[in-house]
């Protein structure tokens, strides 16, 4: 499976096999683990065979079962700390469905069992990510349309023209990636602009959207890396 077949196939499980994750998986997320720990300077930590966490009554009212595994997103204190634990996150959300597995962004159905995981000088955890053997694949959740979360700022010549003919190809493949993200409560509350070119470069801006429950940032950054891998090998910067 490829990371765009990923994205296409991958939505949230609550409920998994009471099935231990193989030693090769383990071998595979660990070495990713490490690689984005250092590029997001962050302090992702996965804990194994470790019930207590989902069996609080806030993870049943979340109907979560067999929620042995998971992530610890942590890192140090910081305004960007929620974008990047969605961005490097979903970078292991997508990884373990290659894999075989199934996840769940948690945000506030777990439990903080002591001992399970270690916090550095002024680091704090972000949320958590349920990961195992689903029981089933899960199911797809209606999404807004591309001009709903979308737009160019470049306009063509041509009046009688829409302006989306001056929209790239790839900027509306990364869309169309992003609006497969998981945000909290299927909120898509994200929007992406194409700006132009500027010395060679096409730019582009990402935007959180308001949201009374929160979690947007981390909403955000979980697009952005949608956005990139739908965008495809293009050259572009976020602004």
């Amino acid at each position: 499976m490829t990371i765009q077949e990923a994205i296409e196939a991958r939505h949230s499980v609550r409920a998994y096999k009471d099935q231990p994750l193989s030693e090769e998986v383990v071998k595979v997320l660990e070495e990713k683990i490490v690689k984005l720990n250092r590029e997001g300077q962050l302090h992702i930590q996965l804990i194994l065979n470790e019930p207590k966490a989902f069996q609080g009554t806030i993870a049943k009212y979340g109907k979560f079962r067999n929620a042995n595994n998971y992530l610890v997103m942590a890192g140090r204190r910081a305004d960007d700390l929620d974008e990047r634990v969605g961005y490097y996150g979903e970078h292991l959300v997508l990884l373990a469905q290659t894999l075989g597995l199934n996840t769940c962004w948690v945000g506030l159905s777990y439990s903080k069992v002591p001992g399970t995981y270690v916090l550095g000088e002024d680091e704090k955890i972000v949320c958590y990510i349920a990961i195992g053997y689903g029981e089933t694949q899960g199911a797809g959740h209606k999404i807004k349309a591309i001009d709903q979360v979308s737009r160019s700022a470049v306009r063509t010549l041509d009046s009688t023209k829409d302006a989306s003919a001056a929209t790239p190809s790839w900027f509306r493949r990364g869309v169309e990636a992003a609006l497969l993200a998981p945000t909290a409560v299927n909120q898509q509350k994200f929007s992406f602009e194409y700006l132009g070119m500027k010395d060679g470069r096409h730019q582009v801006r990402a935007k959180k959207g308001f949201s009374l429950i929160g979690y947007t940032q981390i909403d955000l950054g979980i697009a952005k890396y949608h956005f990139e891998i739908g965008a495809g090998d293009v050259d572009f910067d976020w602004v």
